[in-house]
C-alpha cells in the first residue's frame, strides 16, 4: 500500500514501518486451497504482502461450500481447479497485491528449487512424507526459506513453524516502551530505581532501559542498563555508589532488544514436539491430538486415501497406528482412543469456523516470517473442537437457512470507509459511503444463497428500543456483538445468549454469556480508564499523550463547543436589536457577553482567519509560558525546600514565531483554515503575515482581575452594549452573522485538517515543555482513540464464536463453553470455563439467579396489597417492600405507605410507551429481626393478562 493510505492505518500501527516495509517486499507460496488455505490467503493479502502464489490440484466439490467461501455452486458444477476458482476473489481483496495461481503436480519426485524465490512457505492438505521433503529445502536455503504446515480435520487441527536455526525478533511483544517516572535512585550497589507517586513500572528482570533527564546522576542520562526487578515499584540497575547523588526528576525508558528463537526441523518435531497448551485444564490434550494426527497421516501413506466416514474398521486400523507411533515418541505419551477415533470418523470434513480460528493464528505466523515482528509460535500449536468475518462464518454453518424458521438479523448504522477494506474482506472500494450493513447481506448471500438476512440500519441503544424491542429479542436465539465499546455492550446484555468478542491489533477475546447457565456481562466490571487530570492538561504536561490530549480539547472548545453555543444563543434570541434592546433594559441573558464578543471578533476574509490563527499562536504558545513562569519562576521552591519545577513537571519555554519553521506554519494554516470553515469563509493553500507581533501583559497580583460578587459588572455590560451596537451599525450581525458551522472531529478524512491541527498544535505544547514530539500517525491513534484491528485477529475471533454458536444451538451443558484470550504477538493463546452463575438464597430454599425474572399478571382492578398477595401465592413469600427503579413504592416505615396498599396498580405506576408492563424490585423480611431486608429478583408486572 501507499504509505499515507489510511485503508492500512491500523496495520502500520500495528506493526511499525520496518515490518510494513518486510512485509511489502515478501513473496509467498501457499499450497492447498481448502477452507484452510483460503483463509490464509485471504488475511495475508489483506494485510498488504508484495506477492503470494497459490497453489492447488483439486477440482471444486460440493463440500467446498462449507469451508471455502470464494468457491461458488457454478465452480463445482463445471469442475474448475479451486486455486483458478478462488484466484480474482482474493486478488481484488487488495489491488497492491501480485496474486498468482499454480496447478503444478506437488509430489516426492517434483524438483521444488523453484521454491527459493519465496520467503516463506505454506502447505495445506499435504502428504506428510512431502512436507518433510519441502521443510529439509527451505532449511537447506541462505537464508532459510520460513516453512509452515496447517491442516484442519473435522473438529481437529494443528499448526507447525519453522522458521531456521536462528530467527531474529526485532520486536517480541509489539507493546510500546515503557516510560517511567522517577522518583529515587540510590548511590548503593546495586542502584534500586523507586517509581513515582508508586505507579508500577511494569518491567520484567533481564529487559534494558536507558535513561534520560536525571538531576545528579548525570552519567546516566543516556547510557543503557539491564535491569532487575525488586518490587513492582523498583528495580536495580548495577552499581551507583561512585556517582553523584540522585537530585531529583528523571525517566527510564525500556529498549527494546532483539532476540534470537531456535527452530527444530519437522522431523526432529515430529518425535518431540513442542506444543504451545492452550487449555491448561488438559495439559496432555496437544501430545493426544499430535499422536492421532501422525496416525492419520500414516493412514493417508499406507492406503492413499482418508479414513471412510462411519467406518469402523478404519478406526480400529488408526488406533493401531497411534499406539504404535506412540511407542517410538520420547516420553512414550498415552493414547487417547476416543481422539483418534472421532478424528477418523470425522477426517474427511473440515469445520468452517475452526478454519477461520487456525488460519488467523496461522496467517499471524506468516507476517511473522516476512517482518521479524512479534514472538513466532514455537513450535505446535493443535487444538479441537467479528462482523463481516462471522457473516462469513454463518452463511458456511448455513445460519438462518431454513424454511420454516430461519433469520440472520444484522444492524450497523455506519456507512462504509477505506479503513474498513483492510480488515473486513466483504466490503471492496466501490463499496465505499454505501451502508455496511446492507452491503454486508448482500455479499453474505453471494457465499450461501440460502441465508436469509434482514439487514437494519439502526444503533443498538435507549433510542431504539421501538425497533429493537421486547418482541424483536425474543424472536432471537442467540445474540452476537461485534462492537467497540464497553457500554454498548453492558446495554445489549439481555436474556439472549450472548457471545461476545473484540480484539486490539493481535490481542483478541471471546466470552459467552448463556442465560441460567453462566454469569451476564454485567457481573463484572473492568476497571474505568484512567483520565489524565485537568492540571496536567492544562499547565504541567509530561507526555506526548497530555499533549496530543490538549489539542484535541482545544479543536472541540474553538471548533465545536464554542460555535454550538453560538448557535444556540442566536436560535433563542434570533436578532441581535432583541438583544441589544434587553441588556440595556437591565436583562440577563446567559451566554450573551461571550457570544457577542465572538460576533465582534468575527473575522470576515481569509487574511483575518489568518491573523486569527497568529494570535491563538502566540496565546497557546508564548503567553501561556510567560504566565506560568512568571507565577512560578525556575528556581520556585516549596515548603520542603524541594524544586517546584521538577519531574514530572517540567518548565515552559515560550516560543518565539517563525513563519519559516515549518512547524509553525503548518499550524498557522490549519487553524486558520478551520476558523474558515467554522465562519463559511473562502480559503486557500497560502498565508502571508503582515502581524509582526503581538503585545503581552504579564498578570500581577495586582492586574488579575478580582471575580465580581455578581455575575454581571457594569464593565461588561458596557463592553457588550458598544460592542453589539458597533456590530449592528457596521451591518455585522446580520442572520447570516448570527450563524456559525459546528466541526465533529473526524480523523479519517485527510482533506478536513482535523489531525493536521492537532498534530501542529501538539507538537507546538511538545516543543514548548521539551517532549518528545509524536508523528502524524501516532497523533491520529491517539487523538482518534482508534483501536487498531487486523484481519488476522477478526477471523481467529470469529472463529472461535461460531464454534461457542454451535455449542449454543446444540444445547451444550455448562461445561462445555469455553472463553478464549488470546495474544497472536506473543503467541499465547488461553481457553478458560466460563463463570458459572450464582445463586442467591432467599429462604426455605426459595432462590433465584440473575436471569430469573418473577412475572405477575394483573387485572385492571388490581391493588397494591393484590400484587403482593399474588407474589406470595405464586412464588411462595411475602415482600415488604416494592421499589420502581429509585421510586419507593411501597416502604411500611415510610409515612402514609400502609394507605398505598388500598391504591390500584394503574395509578401508583404507569409503563413505558408501547409497553403494557413495568419492572419492579421487591425484597423479603429477614429471618432475624435486626437484619436487612432480603433481596429478591426483578418481577415483571403486567397491568392486564393477555386473556383478559
Amino acid at each position: 500500500y501507499p504509505a499515507d493510505n489510511i485503508q492500512i492505518f491500523r496495520q502500520r500501527y500495528v506493526l511499525g514501518d520496518t515490518a510494513m516495509q518486510k512485509m511489502a517486499q515478501s513473496h509467498v507460496f501457499l499450497s492447498g486451497m481448502g477452507g484452510l488455505g483460503v483463509e490464509i490467503a485471504k488475511n495475508i493479502v489483506l494485510a498488504g504482502i508484495k506477492a503470494l502464489t497459490i497453489h492447488d490440484t483439486k477440482q471444486c466439490k460440493t463440500w467446498d461450500l462449507g469451508t471455502n467461501f470464494f468457491v461458488r455452486e457454478d465452480d463445482v458444477l463445471n469442475l474448475r481447479n479451486r486455486g483458478e476458482a478462488s484466484l480474482h476473489h482474493i486478488a481484488e481483496l487488495n489491488p497492491y497485491v501480485q496474486v498468482m495461481s499454480s496447478t503444478t503436480p506437488l509430489n516426492e519426485v517434483t524438483d521444488i528449487s523453484f521454491l527459493r524465490q519465496y520467503q516463506c512457505v505454506i502447505v495445506t492438505e499435504m502428504k506428510l512424507s512431502l512436507q518433510k521433503k519441502i521443510n529439509d529445502f527451505c532449511r537447506a536455503q541462505h537464508p532459510p526459506i520460513k516453512f509452515i504446515s496447517a491442516d484442519v480435520y473435522g473438529i481437529w487441527a494443528r499448526l507447525f513453524c519453522d522458521f531456521g536455526d536462528e530467527f531474529e525478533v526485532l520486536d517480541t511483544t509489539g507493546e510500546e516502551p515503557k516510560e517511567i517516572f522517577i522518583s529515587n535512585i540510590s548511590q548503593s550497589n546495586p542502584g534500586i530505581v523507586t517509581c513515582l507517586d508508586n505507579n508500577p513500572h511494569k518491567l520484567e528482570t533481564g529487559q534494558f532501559v536507558t535513561f534520560r533527564e536525571v538531576n545528579g546522576m548525570q552519567c546516566l542520562n543516556g547510557s543503557t542498563h539491564q535491569i532487575t526487578v525488586v518490587s513492582p515499584y523498583s528495580f536495580s540497575i548495577g552499581n551507583t555508589v561512585d556517582m553523584e547523588p540522585y537530585l531529583h526528576g528523571g525517566i527510564a525508558i525500556q529498549i527494546k532488544t532483539p532476540k534470537i528463537f531456535h527452530f527444530q526441523q519437522l522431523e526432529k518435531q515430529l518425535i518431540n514436539p513442542t506444543c504451545l497448551v492452550a487449555d491448561f485444564s488438559k495439559p496432555e490434550a496437544p501430545l493426544q491430538i499430535h499422536i492421532a494426527m501422525l496416525a492419520l497421516n500414516q493412514f493417508q501413506e499406507s492406503f492413499a486415501r482418508m479414513p471412510t466416514i462411519g467406518c469402523l474398521q478404519d478406526a480400529e486400523e488408526m488406533l493401531k497406528m497411534a499406539v504404535s507411533i506412540s511407542k517410538t515418541l520420547e516420553g512414550k505419551p498415552q493414547v487417547n482412543e476416543d481422539t483418534v477415533k472421532w478424528l477418523s470418523r470425522m477426517a474427511q470434513g473440515s469445520l468452517a469456523p475452526l478454519t477461520a480460528a487456525l488460519g488467523g493464528v496461522a496467517s499471524q505466523e506468516v507476517l511473522k516470517a516476512v517482518t521479524g515482528k512479534f514472538s513466532p509460535l514455537q513450535q505446535w500449536v493443535g487444538c479441537g473442537a467479528i462482523g463481516c468475518e462471522m457473516l462469513k462464518n454463518f452463511a458456511l454453518l448455513g445460519v438462518g437457512t431454513g424454511r420454516e424458521r430461519g433469520m440472520v438479523t444484522i444492524t450497523d448504522p455506519d456507512l462504509i470507509e477505506k479503513s474498513n477494506l483492510n480488515r473486513q474482506f466483504l466490503f471492496r472500494p466501490h463499496h465505499i459511503q454505501k451502508p455496511k450493513s446492507c452491503t454486508a447481506a448482500t455479499a453474505t448471500r453471494n457465499i450461501n444463497p440460502q441465508i436469509k438476512i434482514d439487514p437494519y440500519l439502526n444503533k443498538v441503544c435507549p433510542a431504539t428500543e421501538n425497533v429493537y424491542n421486547d418482541d424483536f429479542y425474543t424472536a432471537q436465539d442467540v445474540v452476537v456483538t461485534a462492537l467497540d465499546n464497553v457500554e454498548a455492550r453492558r446495554y445489549i446484555d439481555s436474556l439472549r445468549p450472548l457471545l461476545d468478542s473484540g480484539t486490539m491489533g493481535t490481542k483478541g477475546h471471546t466470552e459467552v454469556i448463556v442465560p441460567h447457565l453462566t454469569e451476564s456481562y454485567n457481573s463484572h466490571r473492568d476497571p474505568p480508564e484512567e483520565e489524565i487530570p485537568f492540571c496536567t492538561l492544562k499547565s504541567f504536561p509530561a507526555a506526548t499523550e497530555h499533549t496530543i490530549q490538549w489539542a484535541r480539547d482545544k479543536f472541540e472548545s474553538a471548533f465545536s463547543h464554542k460555535p454550538s453555543l453560538f448557535n444556540k444563543f442566536w436560535q433563542t434570541y434570533p436578532s441581535a436589536e432583541e438583544v441589544l434592546q434587553r441588556i440595556k433594559s437591565g436583562e440577563s441573558l446567559e451566554g450573551s457577553f461571550q457570544v457577542i464578543k465572538c460576533l465582534s471578533r468575527r473575522p470576515r476574509s481569509w487574511p483575518q482567519c489568518v491573523e486569527l490563527a497568529r494570535l491563538k499562536f502566540e496565546k497557546y504558545f508564548n503567553h501561556k509560558a510567560l504566565q506560568l513562569l512568571h507565577s512560578f519562576p525556575i528556581d520556585t521552591r516549596l515548603k520542603d525546600g524541594s524544586l517546584f519545577w521538577q519531574s514530572p513537571k517540567r518548565p515552559p519555554f515560550p516560543i518565539q514565531f517563525d513563519i519559516n519553521d515549518p512547524l509553525h506554519y503548518s499550524f498557522i494554516l490549519s487553524t486558520a483554515k478551520l476558523f474558515a470553515v467554522i465562519y463559511c469563509i473562502p480559503f486557500t493553500e497560502k498565508v502571508s503575515l503582515q502581524l509582526e507581533g503581538v503585545e503581552f501583559v504579564v498578570q500581577t497580583d495586582e492586574t488579575v482581575r478580582k471575580p465580581d460578587p455578581i455575575p454581571i459588572s457594569s464593565e461588561d455590560e458596557r463592553n457588550a452594549v458598544l460592542q453589539l451596537e458597533t456590530a449592528i451599525l457596521a451591518n455585522e450581525a446580520t442572520k447570516n452573522d448570527l450563524q456559525m458551522k459546528e466541526l465533529a472531529f473526524e480523523k479519517d478524512d485527510d482533506s478536513n485538517g482535523h489531525i493536521d491541527f492537532i498534530t501542529a498544535a501538539s507538537n507546538l505544547r511538545a516543543k514548548m515543555y521539551n517532549i518528545e514530539p509524536a508523528d502524524r500517525l501516532k497523533t491520529k491513534r491517539i487523538a482518534g482513540k482508534i483501536i487498531p484491528a487486523i484481519a488476522t485477529s477478526t477471523a481467529a475471533v470469529s472463529g472461535l464464536v461460531a464454534l461457542e454458536l454451535i455449542k449454543i444451538v446444540g444445547g451444550y451443558p455448562f461445561q462445555a463453553y469455553k472463553n478464549c484470550f488470546f495474544n497472536l504477538a506473543i503467541p499465547i493463546i488461553v481457553f478458560t470455563e466460563t463463570a458459572e452463575v450464582r445463586k442467591t438464597e432467599i429462604r426455605n430454599g426459595i432462590s433465584f439467579t440473575i436471569w430469573d425474572r418473577w412475572t405477575i399478571y394483573g387485572k385492571d382492578d388490581f391493588t397494591l396489597l393484590d400484587f403482593i398477595n399474588a407474589v406470595k401465592e405464586k412464588y411462595g413469600i411475602e415482600p415488604t417492600m416494592v421499589v420502581q427503579g429509585v421510586k419507593m413504592l411501597y416502604v411500611p416505615v415510610m409515612p402514609g405507605h400502609v394507605k398505598r396498599l388500598k391504591l390500584t396498580m394503574q395509578k401508583l405506576v404507569k409503563p413505558a410507551a408501547n409497553k403494557r408492563y413495568v419492572d419492579l424490585t421487591v425484597s423479603f423480611a429477614p429471618e432475624t429481626d435486626g437484619e436487612e431486608d432480603l433481596p429478591g429478583p426483578p418481577v415483571r408486572y403486567y397491568f392486564a393478562h393477555e386473556n383478559n
